[in-house]
């Protein structure tokens, strides 16, 4: 996999429909910075937070709902606080209405986050369906779990490597599946019916519920650092990727 270069975001941030940016951000921040964060999340956010059994799930949710807010912030030149989202049936975030920032009509921003092991990337582009998908590599029981949902063209890959390589390729192949499905919206219902190739420079899709290649996705694999592996899909092609690190100043 390429390297990918992440850079400190410009102080003055804009976005066109030909590019998309992606956004990597430490979830793991200071007791005074999630406190900094936790007024900027709605009502339900903060009830949802409360909820969480495990201390550690808890900081990581507002962090991440909290910098979600703060980049989709800085586009929209509003605060925080005021960004409102809604969700699609299956739970896709969107914001809930186009708002137009430094009197131009940005059209409809759209966007989609992943956060894995204290690690949250987050996918920003304009009049263009995203999905995202971030993976901490972890021991799992990755050839069991290929023959239950890849095809058998997928599960012969994995199966062809030495046993402790085998997680590495099955979050290759997880990480684009899931980013197609969270652009689509269909949820991971639809896993077993998508099939990637990683035999190109990019991850192509071979097969979807369509049961025939797609013109209108395109996808492209990201590397967060070292132990992480994931991927971005948008709609359409041609799209050159900006990477950024976010550097936490809650508003």
């Amino acid at each position: 996999m390429t390297p990918t270069r992440w850079q400190a975001a410009p102080a003055s941030l804009q976005i066109s429909s030909d590019v998309v940016h992606v956004w990597r951000a430490n979830l793991n921040l200071p007791e005074q910075q999630i406190q900094q964060l936790l007024p900027t999340l709605s009502e339900d956010e903060q009830q949802r937070a409360a909820r969480f059994y495990f201390q550690r799930d808890r900081l990581h949710f507002i962090a991440a709902r909290g910098i979600l807010r703060n980049i989709l912030a800085n586009y929209l030149s509003i605060a925080p606080i005021h960004i409102k989202f809604s969700y699609s049936p299956r739970g896709k975030p969107a914001l809930a209405e186009d708002i137009e920032a430094n009197n131009t009509t940005l059209g409809k921003l759209l966007f989609n986050l992943s956060h894995s092991h204290g690690l949250a990337l987050y996918a920003i582009a304009l009049d263009r369906e995203i999905g995202i998908d971030l993976e901490y590599i972890r021991e799992i029981e990755a050839e069991q779990l290929a023959k239950r949902f890849f095809s058998d063209r997928e599960y012969a890959s994995i199966s062809a490597v030495a046993s402790p390589e085998q997680p590495r390729i099955f979050f290759h192949y997880w990480t684009c599946k899931e980013a197609y499905l969270k652009a689509t919206g269909d949820g991971l219902a639809g896993l077993e019916k998508i099939e990637i190739s990683l035999n190109t420079k990019e991850p192509q899709l071979l097969r979807t519920d369509k049961q025939q290649p797609d013109p209108g996705w395109s996808l492209k694999q990201i590397n967060p650092g070292s132990g992480y592996i994931a991927a971005v899909v948008v709609a359409g092609g041609g799209w050159p990727l900006q990477t950024w690190d976010f550097a936490q100043t809650p508003a």
